[in-house]
């Protein structure tokens, strides 16, 4: 089926998602988070647009690139 992006609410506590927050920028621009709790949907956003296919390959590429180096995402 087709991809689906949704809102939702954090039924427990949620932390920055240390990826892209604070050990690699300041803040959190990109508003990503995790929890280990449970998550009500609330929306589902159907004015979404996807990215290109070609974009998205082009980062796939880099992180297995990166990954054959021994660089890998960060997750604590």
């Amino acid at each position: 089926g087709a991809p689906r992006v949704y809102r939702v609410e954090p039924l427990g506590p949620i932390y920055d998602d240390p990826n892209v927050t604070d050990k690699k920028f300041p803040g959190n621009p990109t508003r990503s988070y995790r929890t280990r709790h449970p998550l009500r949907v609330v929306a589902e956003i159907t004015e979404f647009v996807m990215p290109d296919p070609a974009l998205v390959e082009r980062m796939r590429t880099n992180a297995a690139e990166l990954k054959e180096l021994g660089i890998e995402a960060m997750d604590d």
